[in-house]
Order: structure tokens, then sequence, then C-alpha cells
């Protein structure tokens, strides 16, 4: 397989099946983020010191900067991925993919998304509500306090799948079109999004072009995460396929991000489920439409239903992986 830094298909789709697999069976280990921390940490401590420095005077001031911000993120995130993707390439055409690939299994994070929201369940079934609530604060940005049971479970489940879109399916997307290099410039520009890209007096010129570009680059993983979750409910008896399908036709697009819809939708429609809605965010209530047409009340078999459909949708797409990087190098 020739191999250079700047890495394209047919080339990078076993480095994405490579990176798939050791992160779903090993994650991040524990160790290795005590010792040197994690690569989301090291863009978070540039973007903080971005936003620190820039982020001051007019809004349009303040826009500039952020547009500046976000150019000066993925050139030094960019350039970074390229050095180490070089460095690989010297060790030889068969181990600097297997580098790359180890080093590009710390983008996605289906292990630690699977843990997080498991530990949602296991926290109700455990302690009740304040269980449910502890857990679930983990996760997600709504006051914990103002959700019941019904609600804590739908916001792990809403997470679970937004999560699944933005978390792995589209760094994969990114890392199978430009391996590490187009994995890493992903990652820097979702976590300028989550950090800076929000509707607040400090940030609402500042991220928005963070918050503008990231729904850019999430558009093709979210319509193809809606489709994993319905491949994956026809693989789920006691899951709805055909609900899923409707339910993404139907709602998708009445979500307030152009994005998030269409995993939520998928999900609630999988489960007879209703999600997404009117919810407060610490003090702020959001309006939005509703994803499904089922039930509102929720409870912790359906946050474990949720993750059943999520192990076996990650499944499908290490499974599409595989077969795209199959038909690609066979046509070389």
């Amino acid at each position: 397989m020739p191999w250079t830094a700047l890495a394209h298909p047919p080339d990078t789709l076993p480095i994405l099946v490579l990176a798939l697999a050791i992160e779903a069976a090993a994650g991040y280990p524990d160790a290795l983020y005590r010792a040197v921390g994690h690569p989301v940490t090291w863009i978070g401590r540039l973007i903080d010191a971005l936003d620190r420095r820039l982020n001051r005077g007019s809004a349009t001031r303040r826009k500039m900067a952020g547009i500046a911000s976000l150019l000066i993120l993925t050139v030094v995130v960019g350039g970074v991925a390229l050095a180490l993707s070089a460095l690989a390439g010297l060790a030889g055409p068969f181990i600097g993919p297997i580098l790359i690939g180890v080093a590009c299994a710390s983008l996605p994070a289906q292990r630690s998304l699977d843990e997080h929201v498991a530990r949602v369940a296991a926290g109700l079934r455990r302690d009740g509500v304040s269980g449910g609530r502890t857990e679930v604060a983990m996760i997600v940005g709504r006051d914990p306090e103002s959700l019941d049971e019904a609600g804590i479970c739908r916001a792990a489940i809403e997470s679970l799948s937004e999560n699944f879109s933005d978390g792995i399916v589209a760094p994969a997307v990114w890392i199978g079109i430009g391996g590490l290099v187009g994995g890493a410039l992903y990652k820097a520009i979702n976590t300028a999004d989550s950090m800076i890209g929000h509707r607040t007096p400090r940030h609402e010129a500042f991220g928005w072009a963070s918050a503008r570009v990231d729904d850019l680059v999430n558009l093709p993983a979210s319509r193809l995460s809606a489709g994993l979750i319905i491949a994956a409910a026809a693989c789920h008896r006691g899951a709805s396929a055909s609900g899923a399908w409707r339910a993404v036709r139907r709602d998708a697009g009445h979500h307030r991000s152009p994005n998030a819809g269409w995993p939520e939708a998928a999900m609630a429609g999988a489960l007879g489920l209703r999600l997404a809605g009117p919810r407060v965010y610490g003090t702020v209530r959001v309006e939005d439409a509703w994803m499904g047409d089922g039930r509102v009340e929720a409870g912790a078999a359906d946050v474990e239903r949720a993750l059943a459909l999520y192990r076996t949708a990650c499944g499908l797409l290490l499974a599409l992986a595989v077969l795209a990087a199959a038909a690609l190098l066979s046509g070389r």
C-alpha cells in the first residue's frame, strides 16, 4: 500500500478499520490519559487560550477574531497531524499505516460513550432518580435537578444518538477521507463548537464561525448515522426500522440543529419514543420540535434498548468500513 503523509482513499480506509476496531476493544486507556492527556484536551487548551486572548471588543471584532481563531486552530492541529503522519511514513508502507491507525483510534469515542450512557441506566436502577441525575449530568448540559426519571432517560438517549453521529460516525467519515489529518481537523472543529459555539453573550459572535463550520462538516455523518440506526433497528426484535425511517422523514428537518435531528429521530422512531422537544439548559428554556411520535415516558430499560441499537450500529459502521476498503483496494 503506497503511503504518503496526505493519505486518501483507499489507503485511509484500512486505517479507519484498524482505528475503529482498536477503539471499540480498548477505548482510550486511563493510564495513557493520566500520563499525557487526550487529543481533545490538548485541542481544548489551545481553544481556551485563543478565547481568553482574542475574544474581546465589539460583536464585529469578536466575529472576526473567532474566524481567525478557527483558522489558527486548524492550521496548528492539521500541521501536527501532517507531521505525525509523515513521521509514521518513515516506518515503511506496512508499519506506517498501523501507527497512524493507532493514533486515529483516539478520535472516535465508541467505548467511552457506551460506558457513560450505561452508567445512567445503572444509576437509576441502583439509586433511583438521584443516581440517574448524578450520572446524566456527566453527559448533558441541561439542569439535572429539573429532570424526572423519564427526562433523565430521554436526555441519555438523546445524548447517545447525537454523539453517535458527531463523536463516532463523523470522525470515521473524515478519517476515511483524509486519514489522521482529516480526523484531527474534524475533531478540532467539533471541539471548538462544543466549547465556544454557543449563543451566549460571550460566544455568540466569537463562536459563530466554529458553529457554522461544525454544522457543515457534520452533514454527511448525521445522515449516515440515521441510516445506521435504521439498519440496526432491523436487526433487533422490538425495534422498528420502519418507525425509525418515518420519524427521520417527518421530524429530522424540524430539529433546531441541522444535524442532531437525524440520529435522534431515527432512535426515537426505532424505540417508539418521543425525544428532544422543549428542555432547559441552565436557566434557559429551549423550545424544540419533538422527534418521534411515541411515548414520552421512558425508563432505564429504554436506555438499555438504545444502547443495544447503538452497539449494533457501531458494528455496522465497522462492517461498512471493511467493505469499502475491500472494494476500493480490489479495484486498484
